[in-house]
């Protein structure tokens, strides 16, 4: 495998972002109208509403992409719309690009990243709980069709100083 570093969004790749997420919805489920919309206009829907995305790259051909979307809590984030090229599954890529939005969201005070996936993409499953997800309930309103399973990594314990009056 080739070195490659993670860099954030940056214009000339959303074609890159758009095309590895299609792929892999198409492979493994099928593409929602949200999904086409936000892949389609990641800079609408995820930067400019305070989100990140991220690309591993080498030379200019991008392995994979992630991205963390604003959710109604400030503190915490959606990861979301995570895709290596299918060339390049298998070499951890997935997993550095979680590890660089857990020290991202870490670094900006997030209290959590929580996301949807689906039961099925097991490896995926075992990935996030490697990485400390734990399941919560989801919601009957799930923005996805395909999720069957909620999860969060909590960051930061939600400690208030208290003012002992001293």
């Amino acid at each position: 495998m080739k070195a490659f570093e993670i860099i954030p969004f940056d214009h000339r790749y959303a074609k890159s972002f758009y095309d590895l997420n299609i792929e892999w919805l198409q492979t493994y489920f099928y593409v929602e109208p949200f999904d086409e919309e936000v892949l389609s206009k990641p800079e609408t829907y995820i930067i400019n509403k305070g989100g990140h995305i991220f690309f591993a790259k080498s030379d200019d051909t991008v392995l994979g992409t992630v991205a963390l979307m604003p959710t109604n809590d400030p503190f915490v984030f959606e990861l979301t719309k995570m895709a290596v090229s299918p060339h390049q599954r298998g070499q951890k890529i997935g997993q550095q690009l979680l590890q660089h939005c857990i020290d991202f969201a870490k670094e900006n005070n997030f209290k959590a990243l929580m996301l949807y996936s689906a039961t099925k993409l097991e490896n995926a499953i075992y990935i996030y709980r490697k990485f400390g997800f734990i399941e919560l309930q989801l919601e009957t309103a799930c923005p996805y069709k395909r999720s069957d399973i909620k999860m969060e990594l909590k960051l930061l314990a939600n400690i208030i100083p208290v003012n002992t009056g001293i």
